[in-house]
């Protein structure tokens, strides 16, 4: 059986939810796998924290929440300090480079830092951080096809910004590709990992 634990953690306004509904999506309805989500937040609205479990299986999943994240991505430093240990040995963490500091994490679990934020703000809205970290996040760890994950994007998101959007899944994807073929990130992490410098 195949099984992916994920877990989704930021803070409110980052999209963290409308991120993990849509790759639930992707695998329930447009690749005929089975995903159970479940979620958390603050009481604010939004500067809260929040964060998503999803369970993705090609059998029915029969527990929903995570227990060791295979793919566990942190948008802010309070994500990650309280989420960061849960990983998998071998598992994969992607942060948000700009807002965490990388200290301590499971040995061998990969480390994965992109600027989403910094990718949207140049596409031309912040509020798409969360579609680009969807594409990089799945050029990573192939959860779902890039199709399925297209289509639910697209259906996700009002129709005026769907280019957008589109563009955003394609900014993040072409990031993930681009480190897995310059191997840019080890197999194996050292149990303290600082981004490299930025380029010039």
């Amino acid at each position: 059986m195949r099984l992916t634990e994920i877990r989704i953690a930021g803070f409110g306004g980052q999209g963290v939810i409308l991120a993990t509904q849509i790759l639930g999506k992707a695998a329930s309805i447009f690749d005929g796998l089975h995903a159970t989500m479940t979620q958390s937040f603050g009481p604010e609205a939004r500067g809260g924290a929040c964060s998503a479990q999803l369970i993705v299986s090609d059998e029915p999943v029969l527990y929903p929440y995570v227990t060791q994240a295979d793919v566990l991505v942190a948008m802010s430093q309070e994500a990650y300090s309280k989420f960061a240990r849960e990983g998998k040995p071998g598992g994969i963490l992607i942060v948000e480079r700009d807002l965490v500091q990388v200290g301590q994490v499971p040995e061998g679990v990969r480390v994965y830092p992109l600027a989403a934020t910094g990718i949207a703000e140049k596409l031309g809205k912040r509020v798409v951080q969360n579609v680009v970290m969807l594409g990089f996040l799945n050029a990573i760890a192939g959860v779902v096809s890039a199709e399925a994950l297209e289509k639910a994007v697209l259906s996700s998101v009002p129709g005026h910004l769907a280019e957008l959007n589109q563009r955003a899944l394609q900014a993040g994807a072409h990031a993930g590709e681009n480190i897995l073929s310059e191997s840019a990130v080890p197999i194996a992490t050292p149990s303290v990992w600082l981004p490299p410098p930025p380029a010039p």
